[in-house]
């Protein structure tokens, strides 16, 4: 990770985020961006790739047409201010708020893992959105909701679990031992115990 030093607990919480980040995860999320928005990354590096949130703005209008204006600023609240749309666009694909990033994680690179996670839940919730882009990692399950009648709701009351009634599974006390435990040579009753 570069950028500032960090000291103290941001020390450690930044070590234990560089040990977990995968970067054949980050190269694989890197391929699937430059191929749905058609272009290369501007520099070589990830994040810096995405700091100023161009490529991700160009990406989110890939997915959403004309859903934002793509900004090239060197200002940071206008590169902030296009990060923020893009997850803006990543919720409206139907991305849960706990699989995307925060805007500082990306724009003063304190959390590459979860940029990187975020990119593959945009991948699943825009394939599930009905965009036409390859995938990352596994499609999302389709929600099965199951429908029954009255008449089975009502036959389900009156069926009693066998654990209710403190069937044990055919469980038995076989192999235990009853009595006295020999600790270590000494009876507690009577003193050393001769062999």
């Amino acid at each position: 990770m570069s950028g500032p030093r960090k000291y103290g607990i941001d020390r450690e919480i930044a070590a234990k985020l560089a040990a977990k980040y995968d970067v054949g995860r980050e190269v694989e999320a890197r391929q699937w961006i430059e191929t749905v928005v058609g272009e290369p990354f501007p520099l070589p590096e990830f994040q810096p790739s995405l700091k100023d949130g161009v490529i991700l703005c160009k990406l989110m209008n890939v997915l959403i047409p004309g859903f934002v204006k793509v900004k090239s600023s060197k200002m940071p609240f206008v590169q902030m201010e296009n990060i923020a749309k893009f997850l803006e666009g990543c919720e409206k694909l139907g991305c849960p708020k706990h699989d995307l990033f925060q805007t500082i994680d990306l724009y003063e690179n304190k959390n590459p893992g979860q940029v990187v996670d975020a990119i593959y839940s945009l991948s699943r919730h825009a394939v599930k959105a009905g965009c036409d882009v390859p995938i990352l990692g596994p499609k999302l399950a389709d929600k099965h909701e199951v429908e029954f009648s009255e008449e089975v709701l009502n036959a389900g009351k009156h069926v009693i679990n066998t654990f209710q009634y403190g069937y044990a599974g055919g469980a038995s006390q076989s192999g235990t031992r009853t009595g006295r435990r020999d600790i270590g040579g000494v009876d507690p009753g009577r003193g050393a115990i001769e062999p």
